[in-house]
């Protein structure tokens, strides 16, 4: 009887058929519900809370950041950039749908360290009412097989759950490099990661009020599955070269919190 089935999936990624208990609520059944498994039939035997891992959790217990665009020096086309792309699809979402228009499902930063993208991403999340979420790329990859995958679930399920919300992964490098005959079991796992990570992207609708934002120094090196539309729609250089306009502006704004001598 195939109403008295199910396919689970491990974290360590594999997929089992398993029997349901006719005792539990089917109601409560629900895609990427966490399962408890009978530890010698494998039979489906209780539905476990919803709670996401703790080290996650924390991660959106971070206060507001302070940081204003106007601490940010110059950077005038990646500020509006930025805004058009994360700011008014979360607080102006009616303009989109006056126009007819998908607004930008993930953005993308990029360029060498120190240029301000991280800056930039908290003056963002700073102009809107929604809450900040922080990891890097690293964190993700565990010492325990299957680990990286939940938590990116994890981070994805609780922005759902208190939107409007901003995903951050910075240094998404660690886990989003180009895909290659994995010859280790790490890299197998860092390969799981970046499948979960696609499919969660895959799984939000255009009208969420949840934006994904990544930064990395090395864009080159990414997998091209990441950059396709419909996932990391906008991408935003950041040069390390700056004109003697943009080297000023920079300097005034870091100038006008000191007392300087005159």
């Amino acid at each position: 009887d195939l109403s008295s089935t199910g396919i689970v999936q491990s974290s360590t990624g594999s997929n089992y058929v398993v029997r349901i208990l006719s005792t539990l609520d089917r109601e409560k059944l629900k895609p990427s519900s966490s399962v408890a498994l009978h530890r010698h039939s494998n039979a489906l035997v209780d539905i476990l809370p919803p709670e996401a891992d703790s080290s996650i959790a924390m991660l959106g217990s971070d206060e507001k950041p302070d940081v204003t665009y106007a601490d940010v020096g110059g950077l005038d086309m990646q500020k509006q950039e930025i805004r058009e792309a994360v700011e008014l699809p979360l607080t102006h979402f009616d303009l989109y749908k006056q126009i007819g228009i998908d607004p930008p499902r993930g953005v993308l930063l990029y360029g060498p360290p120190g240029t301000g993208k991280t800056m930039l991403v908290k003056a963002v999340a700073n102009s809107t009412t929604a809450n900040f979420i922080r990891v890097v790329g690293s964190e993700f990859v565990q010492k325990y097989l299957g680990e990286g995958p939940r938590m990116v679930r994890d981070v994805f399920r609780m922005a759902r759950e208190n939107a409007p919300a901003i995903i951050f992964i910075d240094e998404i490098d660690a886990i989003a490099t180009k895909r290659f005959d994995a010859q280790t079991g790490a890299d197998r796992e860092v390969q799981r990661i970046l499948l979960e990570l696609l499919n969660q992207m895959d799984g939000f609708d255009q009208t969420a009020n949840v934006k994904v934002i990544m930064a990395t120094n090395r864009a080159d090196t990414l997998d091209p599955a990441l950059l396709r539309p419909g996932r990391l729609d906008r991408k935003i250089e950041f040069p390390s070269l700056r004109d003697r306009r943009e080297r000023r502006l920079i300097f005034s704004t870091i100038a006008s919190k000191m007392s300087l001598a005159p």
